[in-house]
């Protein structure tokens, strides 16, 4: 290209000089001043030296300038091209009038007695095609009826068999009927017998293809047999529904597959368009009816969704798209009318294209939405014999189990609104996923929600085992160091494990964990400063556990408070006492446990009587009753004989003596109990009086009580 545009600049200055050297025809030609300087040697290389001199290097071409890609000017393009479209399509519609009175006329060189032999032959081929499928249709529909009405109320599975086979009945009178309309258009008519004209086909194939969709519409409403209805809708909204789903496909259908060709054939591309128009705009108009007579219902409908769901985060969108549900379809109806017209070709199948593609992928939303809501609904339920050996791990599962099916229904959102985005041309989802960019993005949200799964379930199952371990009803029965270990264990872990996992799946997604875990040593040592008092209540914490003086289920006195321990933490214990009330309390404040179930425990009786009981005979009833204690089944928590001190204290007014009863580790309680009541009833039958106080009056001037002692 370069060379041929040197080669006419040099021929641009050559061609004056040598006009002036030769007698050039005035006639003659630029071709013939070119072949003229060929011919001559010497204005041959007279050019080859010029061609030398205009060419010394490469000619750089000049840059293109880029083109104005800003939102602004996409826009502007685009309007222009709709208004260009729109503008065409109204001169078409305008023009088909002249063209048809043209054919009339004579002017488009139409040939009468073809038009005559087409509307023979279309006549034909329409009279023995519908009036086929017509009759066939009776015939079908009887025998449909007699093979879905016994089907009311049966199960599923048969009704589905039943709805099989009244479609394949409607398919093959469908078949049979564009069979023979074939039959009629190859046979009859104007032209030779086996020929057939391309009109006759255009009608056939669209008769083939608009009945196959009106019957796809019939497999899904059934509207004329409710038996074997799969879906849960109604009578009249499927007689409603499959009423103008088959206009829509009939006009649609005979228009853009047979009317439009055929009038493009017969008398130009612009009757053809405006027809095509005119039903575009009408089955737009007709679907702007429909979305306005059925506003409420469709409102009321999501409605009744949203208030079955709680009005969560999901109803609250249906509510909002419920009230303007019909606007948005609307302006997507009259979006399809005008892109339609600005590019037919591209624009519109693009968009019916992405359309289609985005009810698919709201209908996949919906169904994987659906189950995974029956399945939170439905609940879950584990063996029993899982039951039995983890108690709680049903309660911990069905606590856990819808935050992870609400997740899961946000991503499912996410990738079905993804998918519209993709399917619209919007973004380049899947382009970005395969770059270096988006696998590197990708493949870290994955592992960054891959740690954060195991995480979850390590958390199950390190509590389920701990759960399983404390279990008394199965396995070995847990000490109480061991119930206490297992809890601080279960709580240490988890703790760690949440702080680990955060930080793994923060370091997965590009997040730089070093300064945050700098930070946590800063704010760490500043809480250690500013909350000393946690800090000791921890440090003591550690070193109780350390010297295990006390356990879950130990009764103890810890600062004064005397009770059950119910929960011991590194940092604090809680105690039940005798009264049920709970008491919780730091370990910064315990100075002293005494633990009263530690090894083995000692039930003290100690009993006084008076002064004129014998002390061999009280000695040899509290020997007795210990003897009746020991016949009960109070003696297989007792480790040892009565041990028997005998006289432990004289007072003014009594004699004390002590007896101790050996038992279990927080066992002595019941023996305890039971060994006092038997003292107390051999006491009265042998006579043993405890000491009581005797109060006389001493008559006088004022008069007074004086206490003579006890006897």
């Amino acid at each position: 290209m370069r060379f041929l545009v040197l080669l006419f600049a040099t021929l641009f200055l050559l061609l004056p000089a040598h006009a002036q050297t030769t007698s050039a025809d005035p006639t003659a030609t630029p071709a013939d001043e070119l072949i003229r300087i060929l011919e001559d040697d010497s204005a041959r290389a007279e050019l080859i030296e010029r061609l030398r001199q205009a060419a010394p290097g490469e000619v750089t071409a000049a840059p293109e300038t880029p083109p104005d890609l800003s939102i602004a000017r996409q826009l502007a393009e685009y309007t222009r091209s709709v208004a260009q479209g729109a503008s065409q399509t109204v001169r078409a519609v305008g023009g088909v009038f002249t063209n048809m009175r043209d054919a009339f006329n004579g002017t488009l060189n139409a040939d009468l007695g073809m038009l005559r032999d087409l509307a023979v032959n279309l006549g034909i081929v329409l009279v023995g095609l519908f009036g086929s499928f017509f009759l066939l249709s009776l015939l079908a529909g009887r025998l449909s009826a007699r093979i879905a009405t016994p089907l009311a109320g049966r199960s599923l599975l048969a009704r589905i068999v039943g709805l099989g086979l009244v479609l394949l009945i409607d398919a093959a009178t469908i078949i049979i009927a564009w069979a023979l309309g074939y039959v009629l258009a190859l046979n009859a008519g104007t032209m030779p017998s086996g020929q057939m004209g391309i009109n006759q086909t255009l009608l056939l194939n669209a008769f083939l293809v608009v009945e196959l969709s009106k019957l796809a519409v019939r497999a899904v409403l059934a509207p004329r047999y409710p038996s074997i209805r799969i879906l849960p809708v109604s009578d009249d909204n499927s007689a409603y529904w499959s009423f103008w789903a088959a206009r829509i496909i009939s006009l649609l259908g005979y228009t853009f597959m047979f009317v439009a060709p055929m009038l493009n054939g017969t008398i130009g591309p612009a009757a053809g368009a405006a027809v095509q128009v005119l039903v575009m705009a009408t089955a737009v108009t007709i679907g702007i009816i429909i979305v306005l007579q059925n506003r409420d219902d469709v409102r009321n409908w999501l409605a009744e969704i949203a208030a079955s769901r709680g009005q969560d985060g999901a109803g609250r969108i249906l509510v909002i798209v419920g009230r303007h549900w019909h606007e948005l379809v609307i302006i997507y109806l009259l979006a399809l009318l005008v892109v339609w017209f600005a590019n037919p070709d591209e624009a519109l199948p693009f968009m019916l294209g992405a359309t289609a593609q985005s009810l698919i992928a709201i209908a996949v939303g919906v169904l994987i939405t659906s189950f995974v809501g029956r399945f939170v609904t439905a609940g879950l339920s584990l063996p029993e014999d899982v039951r039995k050996r983890l108690p709680l791990l049903e309660g911990r599962l069905r606590a856990f189990v819808p935050g992870v099916m609400t997740v899961v229904i946000w991503v499912v959102v996410a990738g079905v609104i993804i998918a519209i985005g993709q399917a619209w041309a919007l973004f380049d989802f899947a382009g970005w996923v395969a770059s270096d960019e988006g696998l590197a993005v990708a493949g870290s949200v994955v592992s960054a929600a891959l740690i954060v799964l195991v995480a979850i379930v390590l958390h199950v199952v390190v509590a389920s085992w701990v759960e399983y371990r404390l279990n008394t009803t199965v396995g070995k029965v847990p000490t109480p160091r061991e119930k206490t270990l297992l809890n601080l264990f279960k709580n240490a872990f988890t703790i760690a494990l949440a702080i680990f996992g955060l930080m793994l799946a923060l370091a997965q997604i590009g997040v730089n964990i070093a300064p945050l875990l700098a930070g946590a040593g800063v704010v760490g040592l500043a809480i250690g400063f500013g909350a000393q008092k946690l800090v000791q209540d921890i440090i003591t914490g550690i070193f109780i556990q350390f010297e295990n003086v006390m356990n879950e289920g130990d009764v103890v006195e810890v600062a004064g408070r005397s009770g059950v321990v119910e929960k011991l933490t590194i940092r604090s214990v809680t105690i039940r006492d005798m009264s049920g009330t709970i008491h919780l309390i730091p370990f910064s404040s315990v100075d002293q446990v005494s633990n009263m179930v530690r090894g083995f425990s000692f039930y003290v009786a100690e009993v006084e009587v008076a002064y004129d009981s014998d002390i061999e005979v009280v000695k040899q009833t509290m020997r007795d009753a210990f003897t009746l204690l020991m016949e009960t089944e109070h003696n297989k928590v007792i480790l040892d004989d009565l041990d028997l001190p005998g006289l432990i204290a004289l007072t003014p007014s009594s004699m004390k003596l002590r007896a101790r009863i050996k038992t279990l580790a927080g066992k002595q309680w019941g023996p305890g109990r039971f060994y006092s009541e038997t003292l107390k009833r051999l006491f009265a039958e042998r006579d043993i009086r405890t000491p009581t106080p005797r109060v006389s009056y001493v008559p006088g001037a004022a008069g007074h009580l004086t206490d003579e002692g006890s006897g």
